[in-house]
């Protein structure tokens, strides 16, 4: 990338966005702020995190596909882990269940809003969505795997009553939940990396994108470093709101646990933004690994990182889904397989999934 035109992205909005943010987070910690103060914290919260899509990107340019795709997820990751943990610190009464609420919200959002919206804009962009099944249905098997480990199955164990696992149940899901991610991310970016890169409409991978080259590895550097910024300004400044999103939730009259709901689309609006990006691009295959990538990191690296919190947090630690949650998990996993099996999808399956979306958001807000 050329020294202009770097200095130039120096100095535009994706810079001062995150830096601005972080300034507001050291002026507004800790303190209670006004109505006007949350409306600007909030304006610089929803700036940070379109500026962590745009860095994001960069990164994800130059390292290419599928290394690309796991840059953001795991980003994502660190935001949901740092604000689950420290809001589970601040009340411990009411966030039992808050990992639990988060974490399928995650799996809701990617597997159903991120994967239908990907493939409606892939469809509408030339009737039908095309992506590798071999790739996708891995990643979903993973998925589905890792939330039934996680999320069910503490329903029906007996260790501990509710749905609760006992010390031991909880150390080996976050073992199990770490090898299959591992196992995963060893699989996309080594022996079989092919089977996740964009393919065209005869299935024949895309090496390389056409429109641009790669950034330098100056520029991907600097980007990167605005990534951390922007993701620090992204936490803190969260945080900083949350006492506003609690009190709006109760004041509206809905459940805590629309709380996890709003924490999730929070956290996955920049994937959610890249992976839009990308189907406009006719990269679906990119879209639906940063969907699917998505879900698995929330799980198979936040359920670990809340177990090793939960060593030091009161009270329990609420893991299993209620009766809904688990009908709308197993209708979600169906359909999904139903929709990748094909490796290809227009503008139904798209609708579809959404339309799974909108119901768990409805009923998350009326159980």
């Amino acid at each position: 990338m050329p020294a202009a035109l770097l200095r130039f992205r120096m100095s535009d909005w994706t810079v001062a966005v995150p830096v601005l943010a972080v300034l507001m987070l050291v002026v507004t910690w800790g303190r209670e702020l006004s109505g006007p103060i949350v409306v600007v914290v909030a304006a610089l919260l929803g700036g940070a995190v379109l500026a962590a899509v745009h860095h994001a990107e960069v990164v994800a340019h130059r390292v290419g596909e599928p290394y690309g795709s796991l840059v953001l997820a795991v980003a994502v990751t660190v935001i949901e882990v740092a604000l689950i943990v420290t809001l589970m610190i601040s009340g411990p009464e009411k966030t039992q269940s808050l990992a639990r609420d988060t974490v399928f919200a995650a799996v809701m959002i990617t597997c159903n809003g991120i994967l239908g919206l990907s493939l409606l804009l892939g469809a509408l962009r030339r009737r039908v969505a095309v992506f590798n099944p071999e790739g996708t249905g891995g990643a979903l098997a993973t998925v589905i795997t890792l939330a039934t480990l996680s999320l069910v199955i503490p329903t029906f164990t007996t260790a501990r009553p509710g749905p609760e696992f006992s010390p031991a149940q909880l150390a080996f899901a976050a073992v199990a939940s770490l090898a299959l991610y591992g196992l995963f991310v060893l699989v996309q970016t080594g022996r079989h990396r092919d089977y996740f890169l964009p393919v065209d409409s005869r299935g024949k991978v895309i090496e390389t994108e056409e429109h641009a080259k790669p950034p330098s590895n100056r520029a991907a550097l600097v980007s990167l470093g605005l990534l951390l910024v922007a993701l620090v300004a992204v936490v803190g400044d969260a945080k900083t709101v949350s006492p506003t999103i609690e009190a709006a939730v109760a004041g509206a009259n809905l459940p805590h646990a629309f709380v996890g709901v709003i924490i999730a689309l929070l956290v996955l609006l920049p994937e959610t933004l890249a992976a839009g990006r990308a189907a406009r691009r006719d990269r679906v295959q990119i879209s639906l690994n940063l969907a699917l990538g998505s879900a698995m990191a929330s799980i198979g690296l936040t359920i670990p990182a809340i177990a090793i919190a939960s060593i030091w947090l009161d009270g329990p630690l609420l893991l299993g889904l209620g009766g809904t949650q688990l009908v709308l998990l197993a209708l979600t996993a169906v359909t999904a397989v139903l929709t990748v099996v094909p490796g290809r999808a227009n503008v139904l399956q798209g609708g579809v999934h959404l339309v799974l979306l909108a119901a768990f958001v409805f009923l998350a807000a009326s159980p």
